[in-house]
């Protein structure tokens, strides 16, 4: 019997794809593994991650992108970057606390996703 394995690729999609390669590449320090007109995928492990052209009407989405979705991202210091993201100017939706995953917080990204960051 044909059997789903687990996740395997993770993508959002957003207006500005030069805004999202610098916000998840150069601000969170995420390498990019390919970039095509379409996309920017990122080297993320052990999941690959990607933004992508919208397919949807993101305007008519707006304020509600990524409801229902969980998106978590792995970090090595999860306290360490939440410090530095807010001194930079991002503001979190709730500070750091400690979980069921470890340390963890989130933030909003600059196309209305919620990221959630925990310390792996």
């Amino acid at each position: 019997m044909s059997r789903l394995t687990g996740p395997d690729f993770i993508g959002i999609q957003a207006q500005d794809l030069a805004e999202a390669r610098h916000f998840y590449g150069d601000r969170l320090g995420l390498s990019v593994l390919q970039e095509t007109p379409e996309s920017v995928v990122f080297d993320s492990k052990p999941i690959p991650f990607a933004v992508r052209k919208p397919r949807v009407d993101l305007d008519a989405a707006q304020g509600k992108l990524g409801w229902c979705v969980a998106l978590w991202f792995a970090c090595d210091d999860a306290q360490t970057l939440h410090d530095r993201l807010v001194t930079e100017g991002l503001p979190s939706i709730f500070p750091p606390k400690d979980g069921p995953f470890g340390r963890y917080f989130a933030f909003c990204d600059p196309f209305g996703y919620t990221i959630t960051v925990h310390t792996a």
